[in-house]
């Protein structure tokens, strides 16, 4: 019986100190990435030069089943795109994408909001003249 008592205990200790390493209570991973492969985002990057043409946002949503979300992108004040989504179970993933023009550098947001206009969370691109440094990615992700 002790030994259930004790395995109760770390599942539910490791889940709570997995839940403390999210963005939000109900966003396991939220990132930029170069693409999306089976659900996953594949080159995640905080920053790019303005040859990219394209970047993904993605958001890995729990316990909003039944609810509709959007990715609000924002380039200086100016809402730029709204990408609505419902979630139809606990675990949902889902990502939108902009086709960014070469003149548009600078900081991108992203707002993840809930059907009453409420932010869950929020996370920053940078968009750079290609010439003004370079960028780096990672090939990790998580789930």
């Amino acid at each position: 019986m002790s030994k259930i008592i004790i395995l109760i205990f770390g599942l539910f200790l490791s889940l709570t100190v997995l839940s403390d390493e999210w963005p939000h209570e109900n966003i396991s991973n939220a990132v930029f990435a170069l693409d999306v492969e089976d659900r996953v985002p594949i080159n995640i990057v905080e920053e790019s030069d303005n040859s990219l043409g394209k970047i993904y946002f993605f958001t890995n949503i729990r316990n909003l089943s039944g609810e509709r979300i959007t990715h609000r992108w924002i380039y200086q004040g100016r809402v730029m795109a709204d990408v609505s989504f419902n979630i139809n179970g606990p675990r949902w993933r889902v990502w939108s994408s902009k086709n960014l023009w070469h003149t548009w550098i600078g900081e991108w947001r992203v707002e993840v909001l809930t059907d009453d206009g409420s932010m869950l969370y929020e996370k920053v691109f940078n968009y750079m003249d290609k010439g003004s440094k370079y960028f780096f990615f990672s090939n990790s992700h998580i789930i």
